[in-house]
């Protein structure tokens, strides 16, 4: 929580408030009822469109709302990185098509594919460690362990930093609100790090990520160390903390929803359509725009350099938008989610997202088809910029 408490969601929302992290979806509802763009001036101030057409007709208008800020919480970037941008999430064009069309190669479907099987090895490994304990905590154990490691191996670091990663992760976007010197501590630290990974590249090229990125030229010269270096930490950012997120949201979902989770183990063929319908209704990202220029959004006038955050997990409960969109359908058939956003900035890891979730779900399944939660009320949830679960205690048999 980063003040006192909410009195009025309209008028001073906190997308750090506890209840919020724990259960949003009242209040979205509320909004869109009663004040479908919502306002707060908590956290330096901004505003919060809770409709899918809202958010979406935002996310694909860049020339009057700019991604020069992404982040939920104003940063504070006064250390030796302050030039270095998440490019191309934190870039506008021109810069952002270049930026973009670099990754694309290296995230395309059939690119994604040399990932699967020590993705499959992994999951397998991690539940080799906790299944003869017949409990563990899927989130730490297990949704938290594999994105970090996936995304190392694409850089090409060793799977040993993976902890380190983790914490880095966690103080940049969960406990950005509460404790900004630790934000600020695990930004210089990863940065840092991915720095002199790129110098060691640079001298000694590998068959990974950075390597490729280092031999990339724009405009018919190299891409500068700083873009690389942006880059890396997006990756290692964005990468992670998304999609243990979602990891942990699926398996929370299944284990409190019995029906749900028996019919994915007798119809294995459903979980890809399965994870279509979590990644709507439990979507984990809010992502932040600043207006260009004066707007109108509904009955709301924004004001240029005005913070709006894009709901995207709100956007995917819009009962205007989705049929029953309170309700968990696995096999949902219309399903146009934003998820993974919208726009020229829609996110250039999805497939690399899809590929984790799937793989991660299907093992589990097939190794623990039965699981529930030890106690509801000893599950955690963080939130913010990434809504998802942190302590996820289950049992089986």
């Amino acid at each position: 929580m980063t003040g006192n408490p909410v009195v009025d969601w309209a008028s001073d929302y906190d997308v750090f408030d506890p209840g919020y992290i724990t259960n949003p979806f009242p209040v979205w509802d509320e909004l869109r009822s009663s004040c479908p763009v919502a306002h707060t001036e908590r956290l330096g101030g901004s505003w919060l469109p809770t409709t899918y057409e809202d958010v979406c007709a935002i996310a694909r208008d860049p020339r009057r709302f700019s991604s020069i800020e992404i982040t939920v919480v104003p940063p504070d970037l006064d250390d030796e990185f302050a030039n270095v941008k998440a490019a191309p999430i934190q870039s506008d064009p021109p810069e952002h098509t270049w930026s973009r069309r670099l990754l694309l190669p290296a995230f395309a479907p059939r690119a994604v594919t040399r990932y699967e099987q020590s993705t499959q090895e992994l999951c397998n490994s991690l539940i080799d460690g906790f299944i003869d304990r017949s409990s563990v905590d899927a989130a730490v154990e297990y949704a938290q362990q594999i994105p970090v490691r996936v995304i190392a191996a694409m850089l090409g670091i060793a799977e040993s930093m993976s902890d380190t990663f983790t914490d880095w992760v966690r103080g940049v976007l969960e406990f950005a609100a509460i404790d900004p010197e630790l934000a600020k501590r695990s930004r210089v630290e990863a940065l840092t790090f991915l720095h002199s990974e790129i110098i060691d590249r640079k001298a000694h090229p590998g068959d990974d990520l950075i390597s490729y990125l280092l031999a990339q030229e724009v405009d018919g010269e190299p891409v500068p160390d700083l873009h690389v270096l942006g880059t890396c930490g997006l990756l290692l950012v964005a990468g992670a903390d998304t999609t243990w997120s979602s990891i942990g949201s699926a398996l929370w979902h299944l284990a409190s929803h019995d029906a749900d989770r028996k019919r994915l183990v007798a119809e294995p063929e459903l979980v890809p359509n399965a994870i279509e319908e979590f990644l709507r209704a439990y979507s984990p990202v809010t992502m932040a725009r600043i207006v260009a220029e004066d707007t109108d959004v509904g009955s709301a006038t924004m004001r240029a350099g005005d913070r709006v955050l894009m709901a995207f997990p709100a956007a995917n409960r819009d009962p205007n938008a989705f049929e029953d969109a309170d309700q968990v359908i696995i096999d949902r058939e219309r399903n146009r989610h934003v998820a993974f956003g919208a726009g020229i900035h829609r996110c250039v890891g999805s497939n690399l997202a899809r590929m984790e979730m799937r793989i991660a779900i299907e093992t589990w399944l097939a190794r623990i088809p039965e699981f529930h939660l030890e106690d509801p009320s000893a599950v955690t949830w963080a939130g913010g910029q990434v809504r998802g679960p942190r302590h996820l205690p289950v049992t089986f048999p």
